[in-house]
């Protein structure tokens, strides 16, 4: 894929660092992979959350 100006911004701006910093230094690749897991993980609570307070009776 082809990285854009956008998307090279967007990560610096998420993580600290730009893509190449990261791909090359296998700590930062673990580091950002832990973030995107918790990150996934507390959406998924929300979204059930959510979800059991749609379907109350």
């Amino acid at each position: 894929m082809e990285r854009t100006e956008k998307m090279e911004q967007a990560f610096r701006d998420k993580h600290g660092y730009g893509i190449e910093e990261y791909q090359n230094d296998p700590q930062k690749i673990v580091e950002v992979e832990k973030r995107r897991e918790r990150d996934y993980l507390q959406g998924q609570m929300v979204s059930a959350m959510i979800d059991r307070q749609a379907h109350r009776e």
